[in-house]
Formats: structure tokens, C-alpha cells, sequence
């Protein structure tokens, strides 16, 4: 009997259970792996017909060490937090991270790409702005680099897409608020930056429709990544006007969720679960500020370690194997629910 032809490093990996790092390695250099290893990859080429691309192998070793990383907006608190995180671990993998913010800017996306192309990076970690951002130009530059997609989609761009799964987390938290109190309205900006807004809008008023209720749109009225100045302003006016529909808010970001908090401190309402609380106020995200609110914050807890993880392992995977997924997967994680007392 034959062997079983493998075209890809990534199928190799799949049929002999040996990560697809760990036999990169190996091909580099069968020194590198311990013995036992080593042992197991040769046991595994013995079985399956695999013949490495040598070239690509060749061409990695003379890219540059630099990975980077680009962001939608680095004062954000969540790409903050994401980005520290794979700053880390580019470091602790022996790459210089390189992080860019495109400042709310598609034209600045574009520029921040292109300036990496011009340093022969060895791969990307690239946070889109999603809808707003110029796909072509994305989808052009994407050919050429490897690149990660991570927190927010462009249909057909990067090898891969690693975020949340937002129906299940946006679900989670509604179902929650319906079944603890009165069904939440949603409070969000009719001109959100943030590029995962129109998805958790849609989770919101399907989960609303499968409870039985009738989805309740806030929408503040503002434009930019000021989103607590926006919902301070936004809220307080709402409040004043006497014109919430229900005593249960659920913000579609934290940042919202702060800004809610102040406006509603100050109109003289007080936020929580209990005798004397005219508000329940809920977030997204887990902003690194929530759980130091006045109320602390009800939210839910996006997967930041597994989304920084694994789209650097991927790219890592490409990087060491000179190849490109022939398809790009879309790995979603989902949200934890955050309980504390605004909620």
C-alpha cells in the first residue's frame, strides 16, 4: 500500500496530530525539536508522502523579524488591552511588535499598511474598521503580507478572522436583564465608529424578538470615539425628557455604559438591583475601568487572551511554513456574562 499523499505543512499537521509549528520547526532544523519529537515527525513522514516547500522555507528566513499590529483606535480601552496583550507574546515569540493606530481614519489604515509593507514585515495582526475600511486596498495589501484579521471581518481579506461572537454575547446579557427585570432597551450611537456596533444592534433585537419583546432603540447622537462624552450628553438629555421606555439599559459598549452612569448620578437616579433603584445600566465588553464604576458595571466579558493568542499562533504557524491557508477560517469565541451591581 502507498502512502497518503499531504500537499500542505497545515494537512501533515492535521492527519499526524504534530502542531504545525512544531513541524516547521523541525524543517528548519531537525535539531531544534527534542528527540522523542523529532522521533514522531520522521515516524509521521515515513506514513504520509510530504515534500516541504523548501523556497518558502528559504524566503522566510530572510524576512524581517518586525510583526505588525494595527488598530482602529489605540485609546480605545479594548484594543488596548489586545494589543498589550500581543505585544507580549510577539516579544516572548522572539518578533519585534510594531503597533499602529489608524485613528478612526480608513485613509490612515490604508497608510499604516502600506508603511509596514515597506519594512518586509513578516506578518500582520490587523484590527479592521470593518465596514468603513477600504476593502480593495485592504484585500490588495492582504495578497502580499500575511495577515491576521482579529475583533472585526472584511468579507474575502487576511488569512484568517479570530473575534466574539457577538449573537451569543450580546444574546446572553438581554436574556439575562428580560429575565431579572423589565426587557432592556439598547443605547447606541447612531453613528458608531466601533465596527462591531450594527452586529450586537441585530443580537440585541433578535434575542428581544425570541423573548417576545419589542426591540427599544436609544440612539445618542454623535459622531467620533468620544463615546462617554457622547452618552453623558445623549443620556442626561434622554433622562430629563422623562423618555426611557423601561428601567433596564443595556449599552452597546462600556464606554456608553460610563457615560450613562455619570448622566444618571447626576439627574438623581440611582443605578442597581434593590429597594431604591430607579436604573439597571449593563455594558460590553469588560472595559478595565467597569468593575470601578459607582455602580460597578454589569457587563460581558469579551475573550481577549484566546483572540490575542491564537491569531498570533496562526500567523506564527504561516510565518515558519512559507504557507498560506488556501481558505480563511472565522474563529468566534464566545462572551462571558460579568454580573455585578448597576444590574
Amino acid at each position: 500500500m502507498g502512502q497518503q499523499r499531504v500537499r500542505t505543512m497545515e494537512e501533515l499537521a492535521s492527519v499526524s496530530g504534530i502542531s504545525r509549528p512544531t513541524l516547521s520547526k523541525y524543517f528548519n532544523d531537525p535539531n531544534s525539536v527534542r528527540q522523542t519529537t523529532r522521533a514522531r515527525i520522521e515516524t509521521a513522514l515515513e506514513r504520509y508522502d510530504y515534500t516541504p516547500n523548501v523556497y518558502a522555507i528559504n524566503q522566510n528566513r530572510n524576512l524581517t523579524r518586525n510583526i505588525g499590529i494595527v488598530v482602529p483606535f489605540l485609546a480605545d480601552p479594548f484594543f488596548a488591552e489586545v494589543a498589550r496583550n500581543l505585544e507580549l507574546l510577539c516579544g516572548g515569540s522572539g518578533f519585534n511588535p510594531i503597533l499602529l493606530s489608524s485613528h478612526g481614519d480608513p485613509d490612515r489604515e490604508v497608510a499604516n499598511l502600506e508603511s509596514l509593507r515597506g519594512i518586509r514585515p513578516a506578518g500582520v495582526l490587523l484590527a479592521p474598521m470593518g465596514r468603513r475600511s477600504h476593502h480593495d486596498a485592504l484585500d490588495a495589501f492582504c495578497r502580499d503580507v500575511p495577515t491576521v484579521l482579529f475583533d472585526c471581518d472584511v468579507d474575502s481579506v487576511g488569512d484568517a478572522m479570530f473575534g466574539t461572537d457577538h449573537f451569543q454575547s450580546t444574546g446572553m446579557i438581554v436574556e439575562y436583564l428580560a429575565r431579572t427585570g423589565e426587557p432592556p432597551a439598547l443605547f447606541e450611537m447612531g453613528n458608531a465608529p466601533n465596527p462591531n456596533a450594527n452586529k450586537r444592534r441585530a443580537a440585541y433585537e433578535a434575542a428581544m424578538r425570541k423573548l417576545g419583546h419589542a426591540p427599544m432603540l436609544l440612539v445618542a447622537d454623535g459622531v467620533g470615539w468620544a463615546f462617554e462624552e457622547i452618552a453623558h450628553r445623549e443620556a442626561s438629555r434622554m433622562i430629563a425628557a422623562r423618555s426611557l421606555p423601561t428601567d433596564t439599559v443595556f449599552c452597546s459598549n462600556d464606554r456608553l455604559a460610563i457615560g450613562f452612569l455619570a448622566a444618571a448620578y447626576e439627574q438623581g437616579l440611582r443605578v442597581g438591583v434593590g429597594t431604591g433603584c430607579a436604573l439597571r445600566v449593563a455594558g460590553h465588553d469588560d472595559h478595565p475601568f467597569s468593575r470601578f464604576t459607582c455602580p460597578s458595571l454589569t457587563t460581558v466579558s469579551q475573550a481577549y487572551d484566546q483572540i490575542a493568542g491564537r491569531s498570533l499562533d496562526l500567523l506564527l504557524s504561516i510565518i515558519a511554513s512559507g504557507e498560506r491557508p488556501g481558505t480563511k477560517a472565522t474563529t468566534l469565541f464566545d462572551g462571558s456574562l460579568v454580573m455585578r451591581t448597576s444590574a
